[in-house]
């Protein structure tokens, strides 16, 4: 069961990651990173799922597609689990491409490699556990630079779950801040090439606090460079 306190901060979430949208393109702010909680990446269109209540990230790609008329968006999850709830909400849309990256198998049991989604926009990164923090970010890597090949989105949106760190209780994958930072500034280098700059970022996972902490300031730092 669902709180008052719960639904308004969830509220308030998605307001966040639609001002970021609104404010990408304006052009004063292309980046942003949108700390908020609950996460929503697992959230389906008729009910909440694993912490999330509403789908924060494919809420603001259909944002931007019907309020500003951008045509292609990208979405980057690094989460260590698969973005269900993502996924279901934007894979019928051809024009969105979705990539994942996600232990396996893990919690919810979705993202097979095989899964491509009905347009074949779909990139399911579906990884095992205890692997060199290296292969994560080449794998995640391959995939969006195969998603990307030939098409310009016209913004991007990163998942950014820190559950994918190391130590994290809800996950068993090994990236550490230097991966972060590396990925961060990939994708930061994505979007001025692609789509003008315009870059959101919005908070997933990550329940080692100390971890979670850190691994965002990583993030931010990236970013803001």
């Amino acid at each position: 069961m669902v709180g008052e306190g719960s639904w308004e901060a969830a509220i308030s979430s998605v307001g966040s990651v639609l001002d970021a949208v609104d404010l990408s393109v304006g052009g004063s702010h292309l980046r942003s990173f949108c700390a908020v909680r609950p996460p929503g990446h697992h959230a389906l269109a008729d009910r909440s799922m694993g912490f999330c209540i509403f789908g924060n990230v494919a809420i603001g790609a259909h944002y931007a597609k019907t309020r500003h008329n951008f045509e292609r968006i990208l979405i980057i999850d690094w989460d260590v689990h698969h973005g269900n709830g993502t996924q279901a909400l934007v894979e019928a849309d051809p024009d969105i491409r979705f990539v994942s990256m996600h232990q396996w198998p893990w919690y919810p049991g979705t993202g097979a490699r095989s899964d491509r989604g009905p347009h074949q926009n779909v990139w399911n990164i579906a990884l095992s556990e205890g692997l060199s923090p290296e292969r994560y970010v080449s794998e995640l890597n391959d995939a969006v630079a195969e998603a990307t090949y030939g098409w310009r989105p016209d913004l991007i949106f990163i998942s950014a779950g820190f559950d994918s760190m190391a130590n994290d209780p809800l996950g068993g994958f090994t990236l550490q801040n230097d991966h972060i930072t590396q990925l961060t500034a990939g994708f930061r280098a994505l979007a001025d090439s692609l789509c003008g700059g315009r870059l959101i970022s919005v908070l997933e996972g990550g329940y080692n606090t100390d971890v979670l902490g850190a691994a965002s300031v990583a993030h931010l730092r990236a970013l803001a460079l």
